[in-house]
C-alpha cells in the first residue's frame, strides 16, 4: 500500500491523540502560577487552569482527584499537584508540580507573616481580611455550581450533597469517616443493575 494511501489513517491518529502534551518546564510554570495568584482558595484557580485553561484533565477527573485529595491527610493543593503531576509527567511531573505550587505561597506567607506581626492589629487590615475570607467562599461557590452541572448524573445524587453536610456541619463527624460512608452508599446506587448488565450483553 502507497504512503498516499496510509496519510489517511496516519492523520486520523494524530486527530485521536491527545491534544495537549504538557512539558516538565510547562507543569512547573503552570502551578507555579497557581500558587501565585491563588487568593483566598486553590480549588477554582486548579479548576481554571487545569480543566478550562490548558485541558490537561476534564471535570470529571478534577472532581475524582478533588475527591482522593480531599480525602486524605495534606493539602487538597499539593495532592491535587501530585494527581496531575504523576497524570501528566509521571513522578517527575508529581515533583515540578509540588515545588511550583508551594514556592509562591512559602515565599509571600514568609513576607505577610512579618508584616503581620507588625501591623496585623490594624483596623484597616482586619476590614481587608474580611472581605478576602467573603470572596474566597464567592469563589468556592462558583466552582461548586460550575462542577455540579457536569458531574451531578442524577436527582438521586442532591441527597448525598445533603446528607454529607449534615454528617459534617450538623452531626459534627470527621470528613474521612463521613466521606467514606457516603461514598459507600453512592457505590451501591450507582452500580450497575441486573437489568443494565442484560442490556449490556445483549
Amino acid at each position: 500500500m502507497s504512503d498516499a494511501a496510509l496519510n489517511p489513517t496516519v492523520e486520523a491518529l494524530h486527530a485521536a491523540a491527545p491534544v495537549t502534551q504538557a512539558s516538565i518546564a510547562q507543569i512547573f510554570l503552570e502551578f507555579l502560577i497557581i500558587g501565585a495568584t491563588s487568593f483566598g482558595g486553590v480549588v477554582p484557580y486548579l479548576r481554571g487552569s487545569l480543566v478550562t485553561k490548558r485541558h490537561w484533565v476534564d471535570d470529571k477527573e478534577f472532581v475524582e482527584m478533588l475527591s482522593i485529595s480531599q480525602s486524605l491527610p495534606g493539602l487538597n493543593a499539593t495532592n491535587m499537584a501530585i494527581l496531575v503531576g504523576e497524570k501528566l509527567r509521571g513522578a517527575v511531573g508529581s515533583i515540578a508540580a509540588i515545588i511550583g505550587i508551594c514556592l509562591p505561597g512559602a515565599v509571600l506567607m514568609y513576607i505577610v507573616g512579618i508584616f503581620y506581626r507588625i501591623h496585623g492589629d490594624h483596623v484597616w487590615i482586619t476590614a481587608a481580611l474580611k472581605g478576602v475570607a467573603a470572596a474566597a467562599v464567592g469563589l468556592i461557590l462558583s466552582t461548586v455550581v460550575s462542577m455540579s452541572k457536569k458531574s451531578l448524573s442524577g436527582k438521586f445524587d442532591f441527597v448525598f450533597i445533603a446528607l454529607t453536610v449534615i454528617a459534617v456541619n450538623r452531626l459534627h463527624l470527621g470528613v474521612p469517616r463521613t466521606l467514606i460512608a457516603v461514598g459507600l452508599l453512592a457505590i451501591l446506587f450507582h452500580r450497575p443493575r441486573k437489568e443494565q448488565k442484560e442490556g449490556g450483553a445483549q
